[in-house]
């Protein structure tokens, strides 16, 4: 087992525009992984144009790199809180974190989940000071808040006396001393080396778990994990060990290791490495890959089950096709299918239409990551309002209840409990740290729904949320959802700004002068409960009568524009959100308003 001494498995942590992408690139160009004509100058780890207009990792990524006669495995860490499973299951891989922080900014509350959930596992951090180099930045008040935010988080001894060094990224150095510049990353990479223990194996037969999948054309699924135990070979015999105790037998194609970004073939894989495998079939993550003679299964991984359904259909607006590349029911079968290979909390259901599918999945963002990415790739389609999963336990009605934990300054700890009480939640602990607040609740689903943006609104983006799923419970009765109605274009054409000012006093709006609009769309909010049918495709009539101060020019507030999640928590029961890839509208499902009438039995 020697080599795996010279092996080291470290996660990268790191608020967003913090520095991780950069420094990953640099330490892939000091270790000399590609030769001098491959640099483009193109950041490597950021491939996925989402992921950067958020600022969030999606999905894990994995690197690797030689140093001296090391190996290191990067593991790049999600942070938000719906793509906690993923979160778990990459620290899983890791001995240790390299935790990023802006020299100026200080530690970010984003990092906090996943610095937590790093601690709690007892992994060894790397504390690293970026952009040193920036005006009016203070390393060392930084270097202590993150001393306290550790300690906030209940680190051990041994994590509290964490190295640090301090640098710059995009400068291409790491010193232990900022006063200090250097000229390379090799004292980062010491420390590395240094601090971060070597992968802890057990003796007994091959175990490996599989933590992550990738996709591939030519060969289908390929797991991907650390392997805790013994040597996996080429061509070897395997069991497959799923969650249910199930065991079925397969052989080891390929064995791949990861160098650089990519991956290259190897014979085999001693416990410590992190490997891609081919030619496993019908694995699921937190499967255990295990030797065929004596199979031991590991303890699974939790996979947050879905806790909400959104109904997908194709887009037949009157503005159908005008955008899109891919706008029938095939294709987003076809693309629903595919995401299924790598989206492990993602189910799929035919709806009641040969046209519709029910995605169920954790939670507003993890389904609305998928539509935007879909919508962003040449897809049209159109989903429905979220829905909540509720199941019959007991011959009882039962709804998902989460565990939310909100940590904000403690002066908006009244505000926010004010908000969540009105959701059905209930606080069941509050700790104070410093002058924040930690305050743990219990919250159904359909309570988080809209949360987010009102809370962030309400603390002036102050305070971080997080949330898991935990168990069901007895339904609570009803949220109050959306107040007002909604005002509903008449006729197909143009908004016009004459009839929009002329309907000011009605309510708000969500177009402006000049823009497209269909009989249907919902064009504006109504000041009223109900709905409102209106025309603003109306010019004014011209006289040769000129009205004293009537005819100064036109003033419109601007109108509102919602994101993807905003108008997916927006919207109710009778409407569905159009999405193509320039276009986010909402619309009635009967755009007829006699239809509309009928159905509602009005």
């Amino acid at each position: 087992m020697i080599q795996n001494l010279k092996v080291r498995n470290i996660a990268i942590i790191a608020h967003v525009d913090h520095g991780k992408t950069t420094l990953v690139d640099k330490i892939l160009w000091e270790c000399k992984t590609f030769s001098e004509h491959e640099n483009t100058g193109v950041l490597i780890l950021d491939n996925n144009e989402l992921e950067r207009e958020r600022g969030i990792t999606i999905t894990a990524k994995n690197a690797a790199v030689k140093y001296k006669d090391y190996k290191i495995n990067l593991i790049d860490t999600p942070g938000h809180a719906d793509f906690g499973g993923e979160v778990e299951r990459v620290l899983k891989m890791a001995d240790g974190v390299l935790l990023l922080v802006d020299a100026f900014e200080g530690p970010m509350p984003q990092t906090r989940f996943v610095l937590q959930k790093a601690l709690q596992l007892g992994l060894k951090p790397i504390v690293v000071i970026n952009k040193v180099d920036k005006e009016n930045c203070t390393p060392d008040e930084v270097h202590e808040k993150v001393f306290d935010l550790m300690f906030q988080l209940d680190a051990t001894e041994d994590q509290l006396d964490f190295p640090t060094l301090y640098g710059s990224a995009k400068g291409g150095w790491m010193s232990l001393d900022h006063k200090r510049p250097t000229t390379d990353l090799v004292e980062l990479m010491d420390a590395i080396i240094e601090h971060i223990p070597a992968p802890r194996i057990e003796e007994g037969a091959a175990q490996m778990q599989v933590t992550s999948l990738d996709y591939s054309s030519f060969v289908g699924r390929i797991a991907i994990g650390r392997v805790f135990r013994g040597v996996l070979k080429t061509n070897m015999q395997v069991a497959l060990i799923k969650r249910n105790g199930a065991i079925s037998k397969s052989r080891i194609k390929e064995l791949l290791l990861f160098e650089g970004m990519n991956k290259v073939k190897v014979d085999e894989v001693h416990a410590g490495e992190i490997c891609a495998i081919v030619g496993i079939e019908g694995f699921d993550i937190g499967d255990t890959i295990a030797d065929a003679e004596n199979p031991e299964a590991m303890p699974p991984i939790a996979i947050d089950e879905p806790t909400m359904s959104m109904l997908f259909t194709i887009n037949d607006s009157p503005f159908f096709g005008k955008e899109g590349k891919f706008v029938t029911s095939r294709h987003i079968k076809d693309r629903l299918t595919k995401e299924l290979e790598k989206n492990l909390a993602l189910r799929v259901q035919q709806g009641e239409t040969a046209d519709s599918f029910l995605v169920y999945g954790r939670g507003v963002l993890h389904l609305s990551v998928l539509i935007e990415t879909m919508r962003r790739e040449g897809y049209e389609l159109q989903v429905g309002q979220p829905q909540v999963l509720f199941k019959e336990i007991d011959g009882v009605k039962s709804e998902p209840i989460e565990e939310l934990t909100i940590d904000l300054p403690e002066t908006l700890a009244g505000t926010a409990i004010e908000m969540i009480t009105k959701r059905k939640g209930d606080m069941k602990n509050m700790i104070l740290k410093g002058n924040r607040s930690i305050m743990e609740f219990e919250i159904p689903s359909r309570g988080l729904i809209g949360l987010r943006t009102e809370m962030i609104t309400a603390t002036s983006g102050q305070a971080v949320m997080a949330h898991r799923f935990i168990k069901y419970e007895k339904h609570k009765g009803d949220i109050q959802g959306r107040i007002n109605g909604s005002m509903i274009s008449k006729e197909t054409g143009e908004a016009i700004a004459y009839s929009l000012d002329k309907l000011q006093d009605r309510g708000r709006f969500f177009v402006e002068p000049g823009e497209e609009i269909y009989t249907g769309m919902v064009i504006g909010e109504n000041s009223r409960q109900d709905d409102l049918v209106v025309n603003c495709s109306v010019t004014k009539k011209l006289t040769n009568v000129r009205a004293s101060g009537t005819d100064d020019k036109v003033k419109l507030p601007p109108p509102v524009k919602f994101s993807l999640e905003e108008a997916l928590e927006y919207i109710q029961g009778d409407e569905y959100v159009e999405l193509t890839p320039k276009s986010i509208r909402i619309r009635k499902i009967y755009l007829d308003e006699g239809e509309r009438k009928r159905k509602s039995g009005k």
